[in-house]
């Protein structure tokens, strides 16, 4: 018992220093850098990994202290690193103890999202000004990356209208800071278990987030077939996850008014960095 206590907590420090070396890779060739050439390359993926996994574990203490707060028994983040454009494949924290109550469950979903952009506003905001914008449309077979309400906005206000044919090229930190976003909006979808899944089911109860759930997996396949294919694998892998929500040990606990306003702002939250097209191909 003794040494499986002590390799369980080892793991999580591997698994973020693992995360952090494929993030720092990820970065490096992003900026065109082989990161096995030396340390010098390698180092120039720091300013990318350095924002995404400081968005990631902002989201994930967000979880882990509000869990804390309510005692109720939580894991530290597990991180996932991936031979993947970003070097991971995000984190996440393993609840080991049913939830109290709606109001728990709604403040360990909530505190998740609100914590990450927290982080990811103000990294955004400042990798935009670092970015730079270049008259050439994107060539044939390239990959664009989609945009959001909220990221719309910010690029509006910091470069005002821009000609048709010109792009702008992401600092690495406005990369990581897209990232941010588009992993906010994943989690917070009020399916299943999701992050957004938790809040609804606090907020409208058992049976409102068995409807929502079923027709934003309906709507996530049809975004799949005229928006983006990712969508399809989405829908699929949050279809044998599950749709349905456990019942918290008390349910008839209805949230107050201020958690109920927080709520809100998850959902307005979500519409804003939604990205019905994360990715497009120029064809």
């Amino acid at each position: 018992m003794e040494i499986k206590s002590i390799f369980g907590k080892k793991i999580h420090l591997v698994l973020f220093i693992v995360t952090f070396l494929t993030t720092t890779a990820a970065g490096a060739i992003q900026s065109g850098h082989n990161p096995l050439k030396s340390l010098g390359s390698f180092a120039k993926g720091l300013p990318f990994s350095i924002t995404l996994m400081g968005i990631l574990l902002a989201h994930e203490l967000g979880h882990y202290f509000m869990s804390r707060y309510h005692r109720v028994l939580v894991t530290l983040p597990y991180f996932i690193p991936a031979p993947s454009l970003i070097g991971t494949f995000g984190a996440f924290i393993k609840i080991k103890s049913p939830m109290p109550n709606k109001k728990v469950l709604f403040d360990i979903g909530i505190a998740g999202p609100l914590s990450g952009m927290v982080i990811c506003l103000p990294v955004l905001v400042f990798g935009l000004l670092h970015s730079r914008v270049e008259n050439i449309p994107i060539p044939k077979g390239g990959i664009s990356l989609g945009s959001s309400l909220i990221l719309e906005l910010l690029t509006r206000i910091i470069w005002g209208d821009l000609p048709k044919d010109t792009q702008i090229i992401l600092h690495p930190i406005a990369f990581a800071g897209w990232i941010g976003l588009f992993v906010t909006a994943l989690n917070l979808m009020p399916i299943g278990q999701l992050d957004g899944g938790h809040v609804a089911y606090a907020f409208l109860g058992e049976r409102f987030h068995a409807i929502i759930s079923r027709l934003l997996l309906a709507l996530l396949v049809v975004l799949g077939v005229f928006a983006w294919e990712g969508w399809f694998i989405w829908a699929l892998l949050l279809f044998f996850l599950g749709l349905r929500h456990p019942s918290p040990i008390n349910p008839f606990i209805d949230l107050d008014r201020k958690r109920k306003v927080i709520g809100v702002l998850g959902l307005i939250i979500f519409i804003s960095t939604f990205m019905p097209m994360p990715f497009g191909y120029v064809k």
